[in-house]
């Protein structure tokens, strides 16, 4: 595939003109990487983006004695990351592992800015593409990321699912197994021919002998269980896979949360550190201040001893 396709494909490229598509291709170099080799790591100096030419990559932060990695996303061919070192000096918020032999394709922050120096309408499409995917940022940032997914999928359940489900739930139930029982039990008592008179069945056999309604060996209600048991199997499996669902949207509400609440805690941390410093700065100007008020030639001990 030609890089200037490639770039077409890619969010970030596919609104400029061909040759300028064309002309950024050209710039980029490409840059092989074995499966587990770092790309780089989080708090490196960065100053190009890359484009995933073919393989894979996993953006992630990584362990610490608190807690474990977390996996951002993952990139395949025609998906770019670390765009932002191409537009400011800050270091790499997080690390990138190549999950396969992948090739990548890097565009330096220089390459970027003579070119967009030379074409005005390259540099106003990508501004404005990096504006969209900020807003979209903020629209996520400012968005609750907690929410009763349970509730909202069993919202959006039809009749039939619903009455699946709940025939699922009696089926794992006592009250099933009870009345399963019960009904057994009624059912050949019912039929014994000593009783089948008594119970207004009045029927006879051949040989003029009373007999119920379903004689031994009970084929009607055997009948009626096997149908309920075909009934069944269905029935349960449809519930099982909306659980699974069920279950992989709250895994995937759960992961929103503590990946919000882990950023938040790491803002939290960087403003900490940063008060810090400013206190210990102004400090240390108050402690500078206090030195220079106090009498030249003149000791704090010699002050006491003249008291």
């Amino acid at each position: 595939m030609l890089l200037a396709d490639l770039l077409a494909q890619t969010p970030l490229f596919q609104s400029l003109s061909d040759d300028d598509r064309e002309a950024l291709g050209a710039r980029m170099n490409e840059r092989p990487y074995r499966a587990g080799e770092l790309v780089f790591s989080q708090g490196d100096a960065g100053s190009s983006m890359y484009l995933v030419q073919s393989g894979a990559v996993r953006i992630f932060l990584p362990a610490t004695e608190s807690s474990s990695v977390v996996v951002l996303a993952e990139l395949r061919t025609g998906e770019y990351f670390g765009e932002l070192a191409v537009f400011d000096d800050k270091p790499r918020s997080a690390s990138v592992r190549a999950l396969v032999d992948t090739v990548l394709l890097e565009l330096t922050r220089n390459d970027l800015a003579e070119h967009l120096g030379r074409s005005k309408a390259a540099a106003m499409t990508i501004l404005g593409e990096m504006a969209s995917r900020l807003r979209e940022t903020n629209a996520l940032l400012g968005q609750r990321a907690t929410k009763d997914a349970v509730r909202e999928f069993e919202e959006s359940l039809t009749w039939g699912q619903r009455l699946a489900d709940r025939v699922a739930a009696l089926n794992g139930s006592w009250a099933f197994i009870l009345v399963i029982m019960g009904l057994t039990v009624a059912w050949f008592i019912v039929n014994m021919p000593a009783v089948a008179p008594y119970a207004g069945v009045h029927l006879q056999n051949a040989d003029g002998h009373p007999v119920g309604f379903d004689p031994y060996p009970y084929a009607f209600y055997n009948l009626a269980l096997a149908i309920l048991v075909a009934l069944q199997g269905p029935l349960i499996m449809m519930s099982q896979n909306r659980q699974s669902a069920k279950d992989r949207a709250q895994a995937e509400t759960d992961f929103r949360v503590n990946l919000k609440n882990e950023v938040g805690i790491e803002q939290v941390l960087s403003e900490v550190g940063a008060m810090r410093a400013e206190s210990g700065k102004r400090l240390e100007a108050i402690e500078r201040a206090l030195r220079a008020d106090r009498p030249r030639g003149r000791s704090p001990s010699d002050a006491g001893r003249r008291d």
